[in-house]
């Protein structure tokens, strides 16, 4: 069977459990409990996620996100990782994925828009910033010859209602979008194919679920 790792911050937490119920049976699909924020946590923690998952030589595709802590602003109005560090942890990632797992295909999904603090703000996240650092990203990533999951360009147009707070999406309809994305994008890397879930059932019958 297909073995596929999702590695990514709070917005891969919005659809891990749901990729993997929709690949079950076509897929053994691994992902941290944790919140792997940074480019730098990923970068630092990506042998041990290969070490717990027992991957090594048998991983045919991560998909893989890291962004949204790079870029907030929390604390003296800057970004927390200057976007030329971010450029290079990106880069010290992917060829770390290469290093680890030559054989997989390597998916990068961009970092989702945001809903801005009020005008004037100088502190949270800012969809300039989004845009900039995906930017940098997906330039990255294709130079090491990956393959990009656009999930911001699903979520831009997508209602305010499909946010949970400012940067997250952990609402029914989102899940299902992000999921059914995900999924396909996956799906088409490796070859294999998700099946349908009722979100319905899922959101309102297990809410520990999400």
């Amino acid at each position: 069977m297909k073995k596929v790792l999702l590695i990514g911050d709070s917005i891969r937490q919005g659809y891990d459990k749901y990729v993997k119920a929709s690949l079950e049976g076509e897929a053994e699909v691994f992902y941290p409990e944790e919140n792997c924020r940074f480019s730098v946590y990923v970068l630092r923690d990506l042998v041990t996620w290969n070490s717990r998952f027992k991957l090594s030589g048998s991983l045919d595709c991560i998909h893989w996100n890291a962004g949204h802590w790079d870029n907030a602003r929390w604390y003296d109005g800057k970004n927390l990782v200057p976007i030329e560090y971010y450029a290079d942890y990106i880069d010290r990632v992917c060829a770390e994925i290469g290093r680890l797992w030559p054989e997989a295909k390597m998916i990068f999904a961009t970092s989702t828009p945001v809903i801005e603090p009020p005008e004037g703000a100088v502190l949270g996240r800012f969809n300039g910033d989004v845009e900039r650092y995906n930017a940098v990203a997906v330039e990255t990533v294709l130079r090491h010859g990956g393959i990009i999951n656009d999930l911001h360009a699903l979520m831009l147009g997508m209602p305010e209602e499909y946010h949970s707070d400012t940067t997250h999406y952990y609402t029914k309809d989102a899940a299902r979008v992000m999921t059914e994305q995900v999924v396909s994008c996956i799906g088409d890397a490796i070859g294999v194919k998700g099946r349908a879930l009722d979100y319905d059932a899922l959101f309102e019958e297990k809410k520990d679920f999400i």
